[in-house]
């Protein structure tokens, strides 16, 4: 390598990352990320148990309109 130019030493160092990422990529589809699948469990599980209730009506006009589609 030390003898290849500087055109073709950055083309082996190009082909050398592509397939460091071709690699990378593979592990990640075959084995997903624990940690993310944990985060996302927990953030989920907070979600279903928020106790959402409608907000009050800040006006008359309001009012009316939500016991009118009541």
């Amino acid at each position: 390598m030390q003898q290849l130019s500087e055109p073709l030493l950055q083309e082996v160092t190009d082909f050398i990352d592509f397939v460091i990422h071709k690699h990378q990529v593979k592990i990640a589809d075959s084995q997903p990320d624990e940690t993310l699948v944990g985060k996302w469990s927990q953030w989920f599980e907070a979600v279903d148990s928020l106790d959402v209730s409608p907000p009050e009506p800040v006006s008359n006009y309001e009012q009316i309109l939500l016991n009118k589609y009541r």
